[in-house]
């Protein structure tokens, strides 16, 4: 299967790592093309020559029949890139979009009618730990949805959504998700630091007790609300903390508000 990657960014660096890294088990027939204005030859030692190439520019048509075009670039060069690769498709190729914000009827409309599936993944899949929505209408075949599917899992966890609106929330609570958590933990942190200790001491600690946190919830059979009332004994010290944090319902008025605002932006997006 050959695949175009147009463009090379965070995400779409992370994304590769982790497909290169997984290939000759799990994509042994996957050869990958990343295209990027921005790439040169030395690019190359990035990955493995065998499995990806890197170049600066889409390769004449003439020599493309991409099986799969995935576009990761931004939003707003949509418009200017992706009608390039709609004569560079196999006669069943697809294209399948990271962009933020941009429909489904759009990718396909500028893919000159090729077959697009929408994919929000988020950061955490440049560690194999990502959380993608994937969105597709009724142009995409099962086998095109199996390609999609199988390449997002080998980054973490694949969700299918039944349109595009639950994939605008989707990136309101996980595609955005990740900064979220990075500025609670980053606020975590300096009020650690407020109680005396040393910022590297404060970080461990607070990326200790999240990281086991989260294990542990993620392993446990009770609910969230259960486990935090087995750490929590009447006239404590994790009580009086709980008491601070969301005695009044302000952290969850707050978090409610957060997801609010990133959905109305996804919408806003469209």
């Amino acid at each position: 299967m050959r695949i175009a990657l147009v463009g090379y960014g965070k995400m779409g660096a992370a994304l590769l790592s982790q497909w290169l890294a997984v290939a000759p088990d799990r994509f042994p027939d996957h050869r990958f093309v990343v295209i990027d204005p921005a790439l040169d030859a030395g690019s190359a030692a990035e990955g493995d020559a065998t499995r990806a190439t890197f170049v600066a520019e889409p390769p004449p048509a003439a020599e493309c029949a991409f099986d799969l075009v995935i576009v990761a670039v931004k939003p707003q060069m949509l418009d200017q890139v992706l009608p390039l690769y709609a004569d560079r498709l196999a006669e069943s190729g697809f294209v399948a979009s990271i962009a933020a914000g941009c429909s489904i009827a759009r990718l396909r409309s500028l893919a000159g009618g090729a077959p697009a599936v929408r994919i929000m993944p988020n950061l955490p899949a440049a560690i194999g730990a990502g959380v993608s929505g994937l969105c597709a209408d009724l142009s995409v075949s099962e086998a095109q949805r199996g390609i999609v599917e199988a390449l997002m899992s080998a980054v973490g966890t694949a969700l299918w959504v039944q349109d595009e609106d639950q994939l605008d929330r989707l990136t309101a609570v996980a595609g955005s998700g990740p900064g979220y958590v990075f500025e609670i933990a980053r606020a975590y942190v300096e009020a650690a630091r407020s109680l005396g200790f040393e910022p590297e001491t404060a970080k461990q600690l607070v990326l200790g007790t999240l990281a086991g946190t989260i294990a542990m919830a993620q392993q446990s059979v009770l609910e969230l609300e259960e486990l935090r009332t087995s750490v929590t004994s009447k006239g404590g010290t994790t009580a009086a903390g709980l008491a601070a944090l969301n005695g009044d319902g302000a952290l969850d008025h707050l978090l409610r508000a957060t997801l609010d605002a990133a959905y109305a932006r996804a919408v806003a997006l469209r």
